[in-house]
């Protein structure tokens, strides 16, 4: 389905701004369909004032639609649908004429013309299936005055309220709870859910004949004065605004929507949405969250402790050989520090591996032997979960000291770069890609080579089998828990390359 950008551009000649407007009504217009149980759809006349084209659809929550198929991008001849010709010509709310019927369906059509800066910009086709009319109760009676009021203001351009700024999906729905305010800000109706919701906060009485504002600053805790100001000012209806209201532990987004029909304040529409329970669940989260981080950090700190020990008791070593078995366990301890160190900083359990990686080069740089060995990293490792960061940590570690210890000897200069990959599995042989498009979606992995310009490998040496303890662990984690491949094959320029290929779930 064509967006609204691209139906606009293709068949009219709107402005930037004019588009930005239509915009802006078609992220509010879910409340004028629920308000009138219809079916809304934009009509823009194309560029040649000859046609109109569809460019938005909204169906109601609160009733049946009278459209089973999808209208955007249709097009249709002036003269065709007459109430959009004198809606869009005249300026004013057409409702002339009798239902139309669609698949042995009666349909109400009334057509709202949208104005911006005085011009009119397009049409609104407001469609109601009459199928299930019955005698209107108290509350659809106020959804249909208040539909009538805001179609009044979308025809006059003041509706929507271009400084209004809306978090749409955390916004309340006319079904959450809708109370109506008078010009005073008494209210004269109240939803079932809405007064719902003000029970919720601890209100024991009724809302109808109580001044909204000064009901919703009693039951909210004492607070500042400008914070009561405008939270009266809120409840009263008089400026656009959206806030919550906490109390007896209950809490309440409400949304004020001042209605002026004729350029004059008439009243005012509030939503209420108990969020009582959403609230509660996300401040769980958090405190998982925030004891999760410091759990992290407790191990870091641990980790950190086990470290210092370790290099303590390497210092008061006399065997070099148990001295450098220390300093290899220090820097195994010091790689899964890195990781919770970075975990701890996080909001989940992912992590930017490049930071680590750098920190892990500079790490086993500094804890080395004295030299001229540099490393150098490049391309980026991504976004890693934890279960892949910590083991992946400890086998770069492990490569990097191996490199150090084995492919220099007694050589004093050198270099050890490191190289990162993220794309997709090799497919027949043709290499691998960092794009996908079209068929299957292919695993991606992580390609990363430690290439040094050292010595080389011994004659006959098999990376599968031999090697010392580090070696070893980088064999059993990698193809182990990570589940990917290692190979250690001799460099075209001299030196070692190990390669590494590991999936990212």
């Amino acid at each position: 389905m064509p967006s609204l950008n691209e139906l606009v551009r293709r068949h009219t000649t709107l402005t930037g701004a004019d588009v930005e407007w239509l915009h802006l009504l078609v992220s509010e217009w879910q409340l004028l369909s629920d308000l009138s149980f219809a079916d809304l759809v934009l009509w823009i006349p194309t560029w040649d004032g000859i046609r109109y084209v569809s460019v938005a659809q909204m169906r109601p929550n609160t009733g049946p639609t009278s459209y089973q198929d999808d209208m955007v991008g249709h097009l249709v001849p002036r003269g065709r649908r007459p109430l959009l010709d004198a809606a869009f010509d005249e300026g004013r709310i057409v409702r002339e004429g009798d239902p139309e019927w669609r698949e042995e369906v009666p349909v109400r059509v009334e057509s709202i013309p949208v104005r911006r800066e005085g011009r009119v910009l397009g049409v609104i086709a407001r469609n109601t299936n009459l199928l299930t009319v019955r005698t209107p109760s108290r509350l659809e009676l106020t959804y249909l005055q208040s539909a009538s009021d805001l179609a009044q203001m979308i025809a006059a351009g003041t509706f929507p309220y271009a400084g209004e700024q809306v978090d749409m999906d955390a916004a309340p729905r006319v079904g959450d709870g809708l109370i109506r305010l008078d010009a005073d800000g008494i209210v004269t109706y109240a939803s079932p859910n809405a007064l719902s919701a003000y029970h919720r906060l601890g209100l024991t009485t009724d809302l109808v004949g109580g001044h909204l504002g000064r009901t919703t600053a009693e039951l909210a805790p004492p607070s500042r004065g400008a914070v009561h100001e405008a939270l009266v000012k809120l409840a009263s209806g008089w400026a656009p605004r959206q806030s919550e209201v906490e109390a007896q532990g209950g809490v309440v987004t409400l949304r004020a929507i001042p209605l002026k029909p004729k350029g004059v304040h008439t009243g005012s529409l509030v939503l209420a949405r108990d969020v009582t329970e959403l609230r509660r669940r996300e401040r769980e989260l958090m405190t998982k969250d925030a004891t999760i981080r410091e759990i992290h950090h407790r191990v870091k700190n641990n980790l950190q402790t086990v470290a210092a020990l370790l290099r303590l008791q390497s210092r008061r070593m006399d065997s070099e050989a148990g001295r450098a078995a220390l300093d290899e366990a220090v820097r195994r301890v010091g790689s899964i520090a890195i990781v919770h160190e970075t975990l701890s900083q996080t909001l989940d359990e992912q992590v930017a591996f490049d930071e680590i990686a750098d920190r892990v080069l500079a790490m086993v740089m500094e804890l080395s032997q004295d030299g001229q060995v540099t490393t150098r990293r490049s391309g980026s490792f991504g976004i890693l979960s934890a279960e892949v960061a910590t083991p992946l940590a400890m086998v770069l570690t492990e490569l990097l000291q191996n490199a150090l210890e084995h492919a220099f000897g007694d050589k004093a200069t050198g270099s050890v770069f490191v190289t990162a990959l993220r794309g997709r599995a090799p497919v027949n042989g043709k290499g691998w890609s960092d794009s996908w498009t079209g068929g299957s979606k292919p695993e991606e992995y992580l390609l990363i080579t430690v290439q040094d310009d050292g010595s080389g490998m011994p004659e006959g040496f098999d990376p599968q089998q031999g090697g010392n303890l580090g070696l070893q662990i980088v064999r059993t984690l990698a193809t182990g828990e990570l589940g990917g491949t290692f190979d250690m094959v001799a460099a075209p320029d001299g030196g070692t390359k190990v390669v590494l290929e590991i999936p990212v779930r």
